[in-house]
């Protein structure tokens, strides 16, 4: 693991994630760059002090000296967003798979060198699109993808915090101080944050590729330096058209993530914040509900699922589901998806398309510039 050192929360969390189904185990770290911070995390994890490095660098070098049955296998990256890129292709470049906090990385130009070193090497690149790995959300793509609904026209997404309503960023909060610094999260703030979630798990879900985007950004908290609210029309292959909405000023709001997806026949509607449910509407019949583990799912589905009905599933098992899938895929097995480095370049244009829309007089901005022009 690189990053993720006392007092971080994403890497505790990839840990929880990882360690779930038995398939990984934490073996080596650099977990921050101050040396005490960075041995006191080892120790508590329980790794050996050797294999507690003081850089990423010293990591691989080290690593690789090991024999094959020994070294790490794979590298995972929860720094914050401007080392993404460098650690990714230096881990990719000497031979080990990558699981990458999302966005991908600082720019398109970046997203596609992690690409290109991803393809030269052979190895397996997963991004941390966390809320793709709800079983919930599996049953409603599957259901999309089958054609329950029929020809999809309308995509809703919304992703609402309150927690960046003060300026708590200029106040000692660390989470909240490099979110918002543009030389360590990049081009955008909540755009980047919780925007890209909502934009993958849109396309996702509905299977469509956004062509073209209609966007606002603003800062709402008088001197912070990237946006903290996101509105954007979106135009989807096929002539579906949606609606993206994420903020994080949105105050009282913890974790409203809420996807709603309508086609010729009916619809769906999944929350974040009560998971377990799948609500589905049609014009002809009653509305119907769908429970993770309860009767009606689909067989596609029940891979995802871990305890019986009832049984409340949430945010750790749905992260821990992408690591297993992960793991398959390295031992060579195909057959579960997971967010990769497709996701993360659609991602990343979607970041750029946004803030070149927002800051122009132009209705509309390609998120594929060159194709749909």
């Amino acid at each position: 693991m690189a990053g993720g050192g006392e007092g971080a929360f994403i890497g505790a969390v990839h840990r929880m994630a990882a360690a779930l189904d038995g398939d990984w185990a934490l073996v080596a770290g650099a977990f921050s760059t101050d040396g005490g911070r960075n041995m006191r995390t080892g120790e508590l994890l329980g790794l050996d002090a050797q294999r507690v490095y003081p850089s990423l660098d010293e990591l691989i070098a080290h690593e690789r000296t090991l024999p094959e049955d020994q070294r790490i296998e794979a590298l995972a990256i929860v720094t914050p967003n401007h080392l993404h890129a460098p650690m990714a292709i230096a881990a990719l470049d000497a031979g080990f798979h990558v699981f990458c906090e999302k966005p991908m990385a600082m720019s398109v130009v970046e997203a596609e060198a992690i690409a290109a070193a991803a393809k030269a090497s052979g190895r397996q690149f997963a991004l941390a699109f966390t809320y793709s790995g709800y079983p919930m959300i599996e049953e409603a793509r599957a259901r999309v993808d089958r054609g329950d609904f029929g020809a999809i026209r309308l995509v809703q997404v919304e992703y609402l915090q309150g927690w960046l309503s003060q300026p708590i960023d200029t106040d000692g909060n660390k989470q909240a101080e490099w979110r918002t610094d543009p030389a360590r999260a990049g081009l955008g703030g909540c755009l980047g944050d919780i925007g890209t979630h909502a934009f993958q798990l849109a396309e996702h879900v509905s299977g469509l590729s956004v062509e073209s985007v209609s966007a606002d950004l603003t800062t709402h908290v008088e001197g912070r330096r990237l946006d903290d609210d996101v509105s954007a029309l979106l135009r989807f292959e096929g002539g579906a058209r949606g609606v993206l909405k994420a903020s994080q000023v949105a105050a009282g709001e913890e974790n409203g993530l809420r996807l709603r997806i309508h086609g010729e026949r009916g619809g769906l509607d999944w929350s974040q914040m009560e998971p377990n449910t799948l609500t589905l509407r049609w014009l002809d019949r009653p509305a119907e509900i769908v429970r993770t583990g309860g009767p009606g799912m689909l067989d596609a589905t029940a891979p995802l699922v871990r305890t019986p009905a009832g049984h409340p599933e949430g945010y750790i098992e749905a992260f821990a589901n992408l690591y297993r899938a992960f793991a398959s895929a390295i031992r060579g097995g195909g057959d579960r998806w997971f967010p990769g480095v497709t996701d993360g370049l659609r991602t990343m244009r979607f970041i750029e398309a946004v803030i070149a829309n927002a800051a122009s007089d132009q209705k509309w901005t390609s998120v594929n510039p060159g194709e749909n022009e």
